[in-house]
């Protein structure tokens, strides 16, 4: 007679980020808020599935438009008990650029200016 099966344990979930390096006029620029965004995405207001959907086409329209830096609004995480759940899409959004097919093209992200929405938004800088 068989061993009975073991249970199955998942791995520990580990964070995907990117953070990418960018040299020192890029970074002293960014905390100053002192940068031209070439295209903003707002999710407000989606589901995690559009929420999902919008930044993929966005990425790609930035991508054939040679933009540079995305302005990414994902809104501030706001602590709530269900049902107000709040802050699903900023919890996801750096798993969802790690994985994403222009994830090649990405080549740092970084928590954007007060000026940009501070906490609540972030910048993607794509290569070239």
């Amino acid at each position: 007679m068989p061993p009975p099966p073991q249970p199955v344990t998942a791995a520990p979930v580990r964070r995907a980020t990117i953070h990418g390096n960018l040299d020192g006029h890029w970074e002293k620029r960014l905390k100053s808020g002192n940068i031209a965004v070439d295209r903003t995405v707002d999710l407000h207001g989606y589901n995690l599935e559009r929420a999902y959907e919008a930044l993929d086409q966005a990425l790609e329209r930035a991508v054939g438009s040679g933009d540079r830096v995305v302005l990414l609004i994902t809104g501030h995480h706001r602590p709530g008990e269900p049902p107000v759940q709040r802050g699903k899409i900023r919890a996801a959004v750096h798993d969802w650029l790690a994985v994403s097919r222009h994830a090649d093209r990405i080549a740092a992200v970084r928590s954007a200016h007060r000026r940009h929405g501070g906490g609540g938004s972030l910048y993607l800088i794509l290569r070239r």
